[in-house]
């Protein structure tokens, strides 16, 4: 249907005109083009029309309005004004968007989003051709500035290849059509009504509407001001000589130009510039400068504005621009001149721009700027300076504006007194439109005509009448309805997709031909394009596509007229079928990259973490429970005065065989710690013994960790009202050694029981062996020596404690000692002295005591020995001034219990890591043996601060993913170029994907991404309440949950990689192949045949005994070797293809087996040297420096005069270099990219012909790349180097600049080091080496510096 069946209602707005509410009763009844000058508000009658179909909009409606403008200013113009009268939700869209690359996803997204879709109407033409939009979704069809709609105009395409078709069709359902003009009329003017009715009645029909337009203009008079249209003469002059002369020389230099740039040879004028249109044009230019100068005044004091007419006698001056002068200078009085200069081309705007500027400032005060379309190379203007322009227009900060066409469509000027047309008006609706620009009450529009122009003169008569003409023609003709259009599409031929009903006409074939070539793979040395040989006697003619194009040639014959859209017509047809174009008619690739921008939508990075179920419980009530024992036996390498005793870990749960008999390291400040993990069995624990337990470690753990007696009693306080929430259950007690055998030491653990612990009967021997020194004075009661010698006191007066190990006999109060200062005091004097204390007791000996310890990090990997914690850090301390907190516990249980939290956390970890390893292995069923620690490895980033993390396994893993992903790609898809296969792995290994698995596998909870905090360690028996906030089941096993964290999408892909990386390293190949299948990565190209279809002579092209001795390998097919070696350049109809998915598939073998080698052959190297030197091994430079060092360069098939010069070039260098090696950051120039591909694509013909055997690979291609990079020769990239540097000294790098002159590319990096400025500038063919180059200079700058400083020093 057309528009809805039922009558709407008018919605209109309350400022709305008599004739804008007419126009709109009639848009509602019937499909309308409204035809109305300038100004008179047709975009509000859209407005309205919008507002009475919003019903229809309004989301969820499916439906949608569109609303077409001729150019891209006029969509926010446009799009503004909707939204500010509607509450219609508008999008706005043109080609700098982006949307040229939508697929229907995201169109159906903005559908879903928007009721108004504003857009230039060629997005339209091809949403609706590809079918990402339909009419049927389209409620109102708003089309602006519709005289346009005619011949191949995207307006006409719109209306002949959907609206006409759907028509036709037995159930059509259209939107209604709007159309706005000033004109409906694009042509030259006529004197004949019939020929104006003509006209109009084609827009009608093909529009499908009716042109409304008011009976009399007095009515719009009534509300819009109408120009006084003024005709001004001026007399030509001829130019003289001189010019003649100048002129003359100029053309000699164009044709010399052309001729260079058609030969594409250097041997004229310009011949040390690589030839391309820009260095032509710039050589050109430069010489015609200097063939003016020699005709023309010039010189610092010369002005044309200084003698206008002798300037213009001269010559310097037209009479035309005389003309122009003098019709400013006519409004010189006027208060606020608003004046716009009609001229048809983008130079005349720019000079005459530069030169009112250059005489009106003087004169009137009035400033100049120019407007012209941004499709020119010639000073392209952005749309924000056009915008820029406009306002400042409107605010008077600008008065007078020349502009080409761009101002006469649409573009709200309001502010505007004066229009001079310069140059005539090429057409009846152009006149128009640029009068309508004069929309200020008494304005004037100024015509300049040549004297004696009788035709010009004529044109503008009919122009001022055509308006009448033409309004009276559609008035008269108003009742006589549209006719049908006649031949579908007017008889062109189409293609359309049978699935998706996306259409590829005669006219778009062409383009979208191109359009697919533009986006096959290429480089600085060839751009895929098309080529069309014609044979006009047999009127046929055959097209050859580019050699990485799935169809070599399409051949058709027909009329000579049509025989290139014709054969892309064919050719789209053939590119749909072999899938190269999608069945929505776009490139395969421009499908796949929108898909793999997807990928990275959505992500959210607030993740749990998990708690491992084996240390988790509940506080209950059970009389006993059964408890699980591991022995933790810690030893050291260091000298100290404490010993480190034995701990038990007991847990609910039985603990994995993985952690049985496995050994942790630490660095502690002394050295190293060992600790031993051994199973010794069970034990029944009553809920007594075992809270009492709890209280032990508890209070043992409060104490290490705050220093703090009153945060214990808090904890005490909390610890006795536990509910049932989740705890850490399990405990960690000092154990007791007697006769081969191992107990808890309830001994020491009754010491919180203190004094309730204590029995006399106990301290019946204490009087026997002591005498009269077996009772000493404590802060609060008179105790037993006993008492003290093994406890851990408080001494209040400073509020310290203290771990008391023994009595020092005859060292009392009055014995003297000596402070660090050297002087001797005794002890009662001291305490006096520096604390006002006053001893009672001076003659009862001194307890030793040592301070209590502090918990520590000892996982982290770069730690430094603390200074407080030496073997002389004991204290003498007076009983008297001691409170007795636990008795007895030795100073040994502190000491290591000390080091518990550092190893907590690591069995913890370790725990989590076994836990995800498990939810893998589980559902698989493989019989894979990958050590828990390497999955330790793979979980823990860097940011844990810790010996081991990820980085070698994730390079790794990261490296086998690519290699399988490339391969099996390679295998299915064998007839689609490099791009798509590298958007196809992109999406497969991308950290947008590998995040998103991970997320899905419930990977996050697990990730280690943090360094261990001991203050925020959770003791075990405490409550979890603020730590664990609930649990989670993850295949059948049920976690703790945590609180939420951030964590950055490439960490979450850096940890699966690097669990790639952990089985892969320890399981093979298959076991990592499982793991990506549990991950969702299928990657199965197992029995997939390889078939080519690159019939070639190979002897014909390359030297296959050369190649087969290089490389000590004899090929099965040597057309392999054939197309590794041939460049996108050379298109021969005998070569059927090129190096490209070779290259891409060597790429990915090498970089593995490069990767490979490295790891297993360095197994100790640290964590993130691995990374630095496959990034030192597997890189383009060092490939090309390879292969220059081979002579590969002779053989490679390329017709391209830029990559010869460039090789030449590259091999001279590297001769005078005399560089060894291959590998690393040392070359100072740019390779040829080309050069490092071949090295790649040689690997990837040997990977194919060998049958996908890597170990052949390897074998053949590392003579070539020998010497390869070992830890002692690898070096870091420039720019990491001083990165790191700059961060190790606090300097400060600025960030490097980079500048083009002439095509070259010149970087300034700059360094502030502690004040002192060290820069430098480079310059190379390409940003990145000229970049890295001043680095490297940078670099050497500051280490003179830094060695200089260090010789002063």
């Amino acid at each position: 249907m057309n528009g809805d069946s039922h009558k709407l209602a008018a919605n209109p707005v309350s400022f709305a005109r008599s004739y804008q509410l007419e126009a709109l009763e009639k848009a509602l009844e019937q499909n309308t083009v409204v035809f109305f000058e300038t100004g008179t508000g047709k975009t509000l009658i859209a407005i309205m029309l919008l507002r009475s179909y919003a019903h229809l909009l309004r989301k969820p409606s499916p439906h949608i309005a569109v609303f077409l403008v001729p150019t891209v200013v006029l969509v926010t113009q446009q799009g503004e004004a909707v939204s500010v009268h509607t509450d219609l939700r508008v999008g706005h869209y043109y080609g700098e968007l982006g949307v040229d690359f939508w697929n229907a996803a995201m169109w159906k997204h903005e559908v879903d989003q928007h009721e108004v879709l504003v857009m230039t109407p060629q997005i339209l033409l091809n949403a609706l051709r590809h079918k990402f939009l339909g009419l049927e979704q389209i409620k109102v069809l708003i089309f602006d500035e519709c005289h346009n709609a005619r011949g191949k105009h995207p307006y006409a395409c719109i209306m002949t290849e959907f609206y006409h078709r759907e028509l036709a069709s037995s159930t059509p359902q259209l939107p209604r059509i709007f159309g706005m003009t000033a004109s409906p009329i694009k042509a030259k003017a006529s004197n004949s009504s019939a020929a104006y009715w003509k006209q109009i009645s084609e827009l009608e029909n093909l529009m499908n509407s009716k042109v409304y337009t008011c009976e009399s203009n007095e009515v719009i008079a009534q509300h819009v001001p109408n120009s006084t249209a003024k005709l001004k003469e001026y007399n030509h002059v001829d130019i003289s000589q001189m010019t003649h002369a100048c002129l003359y020389e100029l053309n000699n230099l164009l044709s010399k130009a052309a001729e260079v740039y058609s030969r594409q040879e250097d041997v004229f004028l310009w011949d040390k510039m690589d030839i391309s249109v820009e260095r032509v044009l710039r050589a050109f230019s430069s010489d015609a400068v200097k063939a003016f100068s020699q005709c023309i005044a010039s010189g610092s004091h010369w002005s044309s504005c200084q003698d206008l007419m002798h300037n213009m006698s001269a010559g310097y001056l037209t009479s035309k621009v005389m003309c122009l002068i003098e019709i400013l200078l006519e409004y010189r009085e006027a208060s606020d001149l608003r004046c716009i200069i009609f001229v048809q081309r983008i130079v005349t705007s720019i000079v005459l721009k530069c030169f009112l500027n250059e005489l009106l400032p003087n004169i009137c005060g009035w400033t100049t700027e120019y407007t012209a379309g941004n499709t020119s190379k010639l000073r392209s203007q952005s749309r924000k300076e056009q915008n820029a322009i406009i306002d400042k227009f409107r605010n008077g900060k600008v008065n007078i504006i020349v502009s080409t066409s761009l101002l006469e469509e649409g573009l709200d000027v309001q502010s505007c007194n004066l229009v001079i047309r310069f140059d005539a008006s090429a057409n009846l609706c152009s006149f128009i439109q640029s009068r309508g620009r004069a929309r200020m009450q008494n304005s004037d529009f100024v015509l300049m005509v040549k004297s004696g122009d009788g035709p010009a003169r004529a044109r503008v008569e009919s122009y001022l009448s055509g308006v009448d003409i033409m309004r009276r023609e559609c008035v008269e003709h108003y009742d006589v309805p549209c006719e049908p259009l006649g031949d579908e599409m007017h008889g062109e031929p189409w293609y359309e997709v049978e699935s998706t009903k996306a259409i590829v006409t005669l006219s778009s074939s062409v383009s979208l031909l191109y359009y697919y070539c533009s986006r096959l793979p290429s480089d600085g040395y060839f751009k895929p394009h098309p080529r069309f040989s014609y044979n006009k006697e047999l009127e046929s003619c055959t097209l050859h596509l580019p050699n990485n194009c799935p169809i070599q040639t399409v051949a058709v014959q027909g009329s000579t007229k049509f025989l290139k859209p014709l054969v892309c017509l064919e050719a789209c047809k053939e590119l749909h079928k072999v899938g190269a174009l999608t069945d929505y008619l776009v490139p395969d690739i421009v499908e796949e990259e929108r898909d793999a921008q997807y990928c990275a939508i959505d992500y959210h990075d607030e993740h749990s973490k998990y708690f491992p179920p084996e240390l988790l419980g509940s506080c209950d009530n059970k009389s006993e429970t059964l408890y699980h024992c591991y022995l933790l036996e810690l030893k050291s390498n260091c000298q100290y005065d404490v010993n480190l005793q034995d701990i038990l870990l007991v847990v609910r749960t039985k603990l994995p065989t993985d952690l049985e008999g496995l050994s942790l390291d630490f660095d502690i400040d002394r050295g190293s710690l060992t600790v031993h993990i051994k199973y010794i069995g069970y034990v029944m624990l009553s809920s007594v013994l075992v809270s009492r337990c709890q209280r032990f470690q508890l209070t043992i753990f409060k104490i290490l960790l705050d220093h703090n007696l009153n945060k214990l009693s808090e904890e005490m306080d909390k610890f006795s009202k536990r509910d049932g929430s989740a705890i850490f259950d399990y405990l960690l007690l000092p154990a007791l050694h007697l006769n081969g055998t191992v107990n808890m030491d309830w001994k020491s653990i009754n010491a919180v029981l203190y004094p309730e612990n204590t029995f006399w009967d106990e301290h019946t021997h204490c009087f026997s062996t002591r005498g009269h020194g077996h009772y000493v004075h404590t802060k609060d009661s008179l105790v037993c020596c006993c008492h003290l010698e093994k406890s851990l006191v408080r001494t209040p007066h400073n509020d310290y404690l203290y771990c008391v190990t023994g009595t020092l006999d005859g060292i009392d109060g009055n014995t003297n000692f000596t402070l660090e200062d050297g002087t001797r005091l005794t002890y009662k004097r001291y305490y006096e002295q520096r604390h006002g204390i006053s001893l009672q007791f001076e003659g009862e000996f001194l307890l030793h005591a040592k301070r209590i310890f502090n918990v520590q990090n000892y996982l982290h990997r770069c730690r430094t020995p603390t200074k407080k914690e030496s073997s002389t850090n004991s204290y003498e301390l007076p009983p008297e001034l001691c409170s007795i907190i636990m008795a007895p516990v030795s100073v040994s249980t502190f000491y290591t219990f000390s080091f518990l939290p550092s190893v907590m956390h690591r069995i913890q970890s370790l725990l989590m890591a076994y836990n995800l390893k498990t939810m893998h292995l589980d559902p698989c069923g493989q019989n894979v043996v990958v050590p828990t620690v390497k999955v330790l490895e793979a979980i823990t980033t860097k940011k844990c601060q810790e010996k081991i993390h990820l980085e070698s396994l994730e390079t790794l893993g990261d490296s086998f993913l690519k290699y399988v992903a490339t391969k099996q790609l390679f295998q299915v898809f064998q007839n689609r170029h490099e791009g798509l296969l590298s958007a196809k792995r992109e999406r497969i290994i991308c950290n947008a994907t590998l995040c998103k698995l991970g997320c899905d596998r419930k990977i996050t909870g697990f990730v280690r991404n943090e360094p261990f905090d001991p203050k925020a360690w959770i003791i075990p028996g405490s409550n979890c309440a603020d730590h664990i906030l609930g649990e989670e089941v993850i295949s059948s096993t049920r976690f703790g949950v945590g609180r939420i964290r951030k964590l950055k999408s490439k960490i979450i892909a850096d940890v699966v990689e690097a669990l790639i990386g952990a089985y892969l390293s320890t399981g093979g190949e298959a076991a990592a192949l499982s793991f990506m299948v549990w991950l969702g990565i299928e990657i199965d190209s197992v029995g997939i045949p390889y078939t080519r279809n690159f019939a070639v002579k190979p002897e014909v092209h390359v030297n296959i005994g050369y190649f087969q001795s290089l490389l000590n390998y004899t090929f099965r097919d040597a057309s392999l070797l054939v197309e590794a070696l041939t460049h996108g350049s050379y298109m021969l109809p005998e070569i059927p293809g090129c190096y490209q998915r070779l290259e891409f598939l060597g790429d990915a073998v090498l970089d593995y087996l490069i990767t490979k080698h490295l790891y297993y052959k360095y197994p100790n190297l640290s964590p993130g040297l691995l990374t630095d030197l496959r990034s030192a091994s597997v890189n383009n430079e060092c490939y090309a420096l390879s292969a220059i060092k081979a002579g590969l360069y002779k053989h490679v098939l390329h017709t391209s005069q830029v990559l010869h010069k460039q090789i030449v070039h590259s091999v001279r260098k590297f001769k005078e270099s005399g560089m060894a090696s291959t590998f690393g950051w040392e070359s100072e120039t740019t390779f040829p990219k080309v050069l490092g591909d071949v090295i790649e694509s040689l690997a990837g013909a040997i990977y194919v012909d060998s049958g996908y055997n890597k170990e052949v690979v390897f074998e053949c291609m590392r003579p070539l790349l020998e010497p390869l990079v070992s830890p002692e020769t690898v070096k870091l990239h420039p720019v990491r180097e001083l990165s790191e540097v700059c961060q190790r000294e606090h300097y400060v790098l600025m960030k490097p600049v980079v500048s083009y002159k002439n095509g070259v590319a010149h970087a300034t990096v700059e360094v502030d080091a502690n004040g002192v400025l060290h820069r430098e500038t480079c310059c190379e063919a390409d940003k990145k080496t000229a970049k890295k180059l001043a680095c490297k200079a940078v670099l050497k700058s500051l280490k003179e510096s830094m060695l200089s400083t260090m010789s002063c020093g």
